[in-house]
């Protein structure tokens, strides 16, 4: 027995002897103690690193001896590196505490590549609108901030109405940038347009969003195609506590929200959250023409009221993987522009649900979305109804109730289906799975994608008398990575993405970086689509005088317009983001599109004054797919333009003249080449193209400069913003300079005057100051005051919309985490 143990004794002193490895194990946390969990920890020169599980431990197993460098990085946090020793045998203890970035280099997004990346080594222009701009933003309304990032356009229509586009093309109805809520899409499912107000989050639920300029439809699909939005909230286990928040402002605006964040044990947290807004939009009455006869918006209720609520549950099912379910509803009533006038939306709900898992190299995603109005209607529409009935000797009553169906013809004594009501029962069902890891410097993203979308509008707006319209699509994906030390990165990526209508397109993706001290350099290309929305395809508004084309129609005078295509870009991107110097940062990019078969706004096909009508529809009289259309004077519809490049630059600069004042500049140039012997750019059917007949709806150079504070308990910013004048032609909707259109010596278009169904106001674009300051009264509440368009400059953002004036609000906020109270009292 002796024997035996001193052979053992020496074995194992002969082990120890001849370990040469060691580990290195710790806990990342945030500045108040809160563990730090799915923060990367990488050390580089081995190409080996590890995640954080749900309690902000982590371990690094096998590391040979010897001194190195590790950081420690998070989404939206500033990343850290420590230097560590590691000896034979020994466990080398690394804690660490991270905290906001202030940085714009240090910075950790995730939306690019589907996984976390420093800032400078994604292969895309991104800009960042972080929880520390939005808690500092005294708004109730945080689309606003992107008025304020390079590339993007922004435009208001009212109080709550804002809205973005990315490098290109425009219209009333934009569905072209992806705009995505916590891997959710978030577009309406009939119409295709992003939720705006009609989203379920609450600001203070709002972690960070990220927006990518061009084409991202590799990785996230359709639609994904001049650019992405990307929207992510807290996670309850980093953000416990409960926040009270009591806003006001011009407009008789009154909002409140409450979040509330609580981690119950080791592996169950949730959060819930509730807002509700309301106020009375700005003073704007559009003009509706009956001939050449103006009438105001009948019975315009220019009162809003928003409600929004929701809540998610976290569990661990392991120390890196999470269950998560969601549900959020959101409830609407306001106005809303489209290319055919405006909309009374009325009681609009949405409703979400997720389940969710995520683990390290796993990823699982479901969710169902349900829309749901009755009484929703197109104030235009009704309006030009309304007079049909009223100036023939109808009732009061009469007159307005069956102006939701109906228009009356004197002419032939009888009324016409001309429909102002929209009903809404629409549904969506989407499914993701996902799975990511790495070999040495090789890195492999592979998933599938499903959506099915089933639009049912009861045939109030769309060809759907015989039921829901129903249409999926399904994508597949792989994205592969090949990172050298020496700076060099290498991305392919490809995407199949099969359509129950358009069969299979290819999305494939590629891009080069080149990291320097100063900075990356990266050359991209990517190739994006936009599938039309199943209004583009099935809409049957008025009656018939707005029809979806999804079969091609044919007209009275031999000539026919094809059905609808998948429009495609071709984008190839140059770029550098960096350091120019310690307080010196510069992003910069510069790009070019090659688009095919653009889907135009609503254009008018018919010409009643040269007797030229539409006959058939996908070969089917037309008046059988909508009865009553033939008798149209005009019938607008969608179409494909051919060919046409775009390309532009994008610059961004800030500098720090110190840690609590930083400066920012952004510019942008947009241009464009219409080939104008591609004679599907003719824009008005005459057989000629003219520069003139496709709509930008673009500025071609926009600027912003902005001031931020940030020291103490005080915080503000200054911008100034400044659009150049540029025309927007979108369905009925002109707003443009006096101009000839055709090159006839006739002006079509003219200033301050009635152009077709509405009056023109001239050019959209201009220039205005937003200014928002706050103070911290103490760690728990805080007040901010915002100031939209402080000079009250005469500015006018979008069609059939007022003219911006000065907009202030205020927010009173309550944050306290009387958990972390209870534990400290406990400890």
């Amino acid at each position: 027995m002796k024997k035996l143990f001193l052979l053992l004794t020496i074995i194992g002193s002969f082990v120890v002897g001849a370990q040469t490895t060691g580990k290195i194990e710790g806990k990342v946390t945030l500045e108040d103690g809160m563990p730090m969990s799915g923060a990367t920890v990488y050390i580089k020169t081995l190409d080996k690193g590890t995640v954080t599980d749900f309690d902000g431990n982590f371990i690094l197993d096998d590391i040979e001896e010897g001194l190195y460098d590790v950081s420690i990085s998070y989404v939206g946090f500033e990343t850290v590196m420590q230097s560590v020793t590691v000896s034979a045998g020994q466990t080398t203890t690394l804690n660490t505490t991270l905290k906001e970035t202030d940085s714009m280099l240090n910075e950790v997004i995730i939306t690019s590549s589907k996984q976390p990346q420093k800032i400078t080594d994604v292969p895309a222009s991104v800009s960042v609108i972080r929880a520390k701009d939005i808690q500092e933003f005294p708004s109730f309304n945080i689309g606003e901030l992107a008025a304020r990032q390079k590339g993007v356009d922004f435009v208001r229509t009212g109080v709550l109405g804002t809205g973005i586009n990315i490098r290109g093309f425009n219209s009333a109805f934009n569905s072209k940038n992806l705009q995505i809520t916590d891997d959710r899409v978030s577009m309406l499912i009939a119409t295709g347009l992003p939720y705006g107000s009609f989203s379920t989050v609450t600001k203070d639920d709002v972690e960070r969003v990220e927006i990518l300029l061009g084409p991202n439809g590799t990785l996230y699909g359709p639609n994904a195609h001049n650019g992405l939005v990307s929207t992510i909230t807290k996670n309850p286990r980093t953000s416990e506590g409960t926040t009270f928040v009591f806003g006001g402002g011009s407009q008789n605006v009154i909002t409140g929200r409450f979040r509330h964040a609580q981690v119950i044990n080791d592996k169950l947290s949730y959060k819930v959250h509730f807002e509700r807004t309301a106020g009375r939009e700005f003073q704007y009455v559009d003009s509706v023409y009956v001939g050449n006869t103006a009438y105001t918006e009948k019975n315009l209720d220019r009162d809003f009221d928003a409600l929004k609520y929701g809540g998610a549950v976290h569990y661990k099912t392991g120390k890196s993987s999470e269950l998560i379910g969601y549900y959020g509803h959101s409830n609407n009533t306001n106005l809303a522009v489209t290319n055919a006038g405006r909309n009374q939306i009325k009681d609009w709900t949405l409703d979400i649900a997720q389940v969710k898992f995520v683990s390290k190299n796993f990823f699982a995603n479901t969710y169902y979305t349900w829309s749901r109005t009755d009484d929703t209607y197109a104030i235009n529409q009704r309006t030009q109804n309304y007079v049909s009935f009223i100036e023939n000797g109808f009732s009061e009553e009469e007159s307005w109730s069956r102006a939701l169906y109906e228009q009356w013809v004197p002419a032939f004594g009888i009324a016409i289906p001309r429909g102002a009501l929209f009903k809404d029962a629409s549904e969506r069902f989407n499914a993701e799975a996902q799975y990511n890891n790495n070999w040495d410097k090789f890195y492999l993203t592979v998933g599938a994608q499903y959506q099915r979308d089933m639009a049912d509008s009861d045939g109030t707006y769309l060809l759907d008398q015989d039921g829901p319209i129903e249409i999926g699509q399904t994508g597949v994906y792989g994205q592969f990575e090949y990172k050298l030390d020496n700076g060099w990165n290498f991305l392919l990526g490809l995407r199949a993405d099969n359509h129950d209508l358009y069969g299979t397109n290819f999305l494939p993706k590629a891009a080069i970086t080149k990291s320097v001290d100063a900075g990356t350099f990266r050359l991209t290309y990517g190739r994006g689509m936009a599938v039309p929305s199943i209004l583009n395809l099935k809409g049957n508004l008025f009656g018939g005088l707005v029809l979806g084309n999804g079969e091609g129609f044919t007209l009275s005078n031999g000539n026919t317009i094809d059905a609808l295509e998948v429009e495609t870009i071709n984008s190839f991107e140059a770029g550098f983001k960096g350091q120019l110097s310690d307080r010196f940062y510069i992003d910069v990019s510069a790009y070019y599109n090659m688009s095919e078969n653009f889907i135009s706004p609503l254009r008018n096909i018919a010409d009643a004054a040269n007797n030229v009508y539409v006959t058939e529809i996908g070969g089917t009289p037309i008046d059988e797919v909508s009865p009553g259309a033939s008798a149209s004077p005009a019938l607008l519809t969608y179409s494909n333009f051919g060919s046409v490049d775009t390309y532009g630059i994008d610059i961004g600069l800030n500098y720090y003249f110190s840690d609590a004042l930083r400066a920012s500049l952004n510019y942008s140039y947009f241009g464009r080449s219409l080939d104008t012997d591609d004679l599907d750019n003719d824009g008005n059917l005459d057989g000629v193209v003219l520069e003139s007949e496709l709509p930008i709806n673009t500025p071609s150079n926009k600027f912003n400069l902005g001031l931020h504070y940030n020291k103490n308990k005080f915080y503000g910013a200054i911008y100034g913003r400044w659009i150049e004048d540029y025309d927007f032609f979108s369905g009925i909707n002109v707003a443009a300079e006096t101009q000839d259109l055709d090159g006839d010596g006739v002006n079509e278009i003219v200033e301050n005057a009635q152009v077709g169904r509405t009056w023109n106001y001239g050019p959209l674009g201009g220039f205005v100051v937003d200014a928002n300051i706050g103070y911290s009264l103490n760690d728990n509440v805080s007040f901010g005051l915002n100031v939209t368009n402080l000079f009250d400059s005469e500015m006018r953002e979008f069609v059939a919309s007022p003219a911006i004036g000065r907009l202030v609000s205020f927010e009173l906020k309550y944050n306290v985490n009387f958990f972390k109270n209870k534990k400290n009292s406990t400890d």
